[in-house]
């Protein structure tokens, strides 16, 4: 085996073995939450007679070690359970709301990569002068502002009192690409705020970094623009860290929507997620928690398997 397919298949074990004991956190916490599954399905007014009839039928009475492997295995099979208090199949519920919230962040990053990289390269082009120093003030500030904070003003501004956008991000399969954009052009703005500095500052120190080189110096003897040294020698070269940081942002994107789809309504993964923790619904609280994770891990993963093919470094490590 190559020593490149060694280091990837590394990668994926590693990511696997991490998923597995993601699992387990995520069944244990469930486990512990407070409160009554059967009390909640039954209401206050159940017998104990029929609150433990409810908890023997769903399994509750097992022990923890052997529900655990019974809903893993379940879980390997592409069977993810039914929720408890509606009684729909979880599976079912989790695609529609997956694709969703995909929808939502692939739109997300559609509009927050080219800008942060867009405003990385400004922001090397003139650097510490005005426009670097109003790029990164405004980047810095989005970032340090709570998303519902941002959620909340900009809907109350620009929906509430300007009527531009909807307050509400309520999306169906009965609406046109247009009018989902429309619905969803304000917590996509919430989220190119909250990723683009983060993107923003690691492109700029990046292409930074790379433009101390010595054949960055050649490039400028020759007579070339700064903009060309730039976008020709300085950018291709860090590309990798820049990648690298892309990825953990949508991973972000697609694990962080949670407080956006709550503050906007949107019927995604995070709103699904929120509705079934407050029913303690544990089998669709499981599922959900264990996709975020395997999302994110994966995202991740494909951060370093994309950093190990560009820097030939990273691919002979000493």
């Amino acid at each position: 085996m190559s020593q490149i397919a060694k280091l990837l298949a590394q990668r994926v074990a590693l990511s696997l073995i991490l998923l597995f004991f993601v699992s387990i956190l995520i069944f244990a916490g469930t486990i512990i939450l407070p409160g009554d599954v059967a009390q909640s399905i039954l209401g206050q007014s159940a017998t104990p007679e029929a609150l433990a009839n409810l908890r023997a039928e769903l399994g509750l009475n097992e022990p923890a070690l052997t529900r655990y492997f019974s809903w893993l295995g379940g879980v390997l099979h592409g069977d993810l359970g039914t929720a408890l208090t509606s009684g729909q199949d979880i599976a079912e519920n989790v695609g529609k709301r997956l694709g969703n919230t995909l929808f939502l962040a692939f739109w997300a990053a559609m509009v927050s990569v080219p800008l942060a990289i867009f405003l990385g390269l400004l922001a090397v082009r003139y650097r510490d002068r005005w426009p670097d120093k109003l790029i990164s003030a405004v980047t810095l500030t989005a970032i340090s502002i709570p998303e519902f904070l941002i959620g909340y003003v900009l809907m109350f501004f620009v929906a509430v009192k300007l009527g531009w956008f909807s307050s509400v991000a309520m999306i169906n399969d009965t609406m046109t690409l247009g009018q989902k954009l429309y619905v969803i052009a304000l917590p996509v703005a919430v989220l190119t705020l909250v990723v683009l500095a983060h993107m923003m500052r690691m492109t700029r120190a990046a292409i930074l970094n790379v433009m101390q080189s010595s054949y960055i110096e050649t490039a400028e003897l020759k007579g070339l623009s700064l903009f060309k040294v730039i976008y020709r020698h300085a950018f291709p070269n860090a590309i990798a860290p820049i990648v690298n940081v892309v990825m953990l942002n949508l991973a972000y994107l697609v694990v962080g929507v949670v407080v956006v789809e709550v503050v906007f309504v949107y019927p995604g993964m995070g709103q699904y997620l929120v509705d079934h923790v407050a029913k303690r619904d544990v089998p669709v609280v499981q599922a959900c928690g264990l996709i975020f994770a395997a999302v994110y891990i994966g995202l991740n993963m494909v951060a370093d398997i994309v950093s190990i093919l560009a820097n030939p470094r990273l691919r002979h490590p000493k």
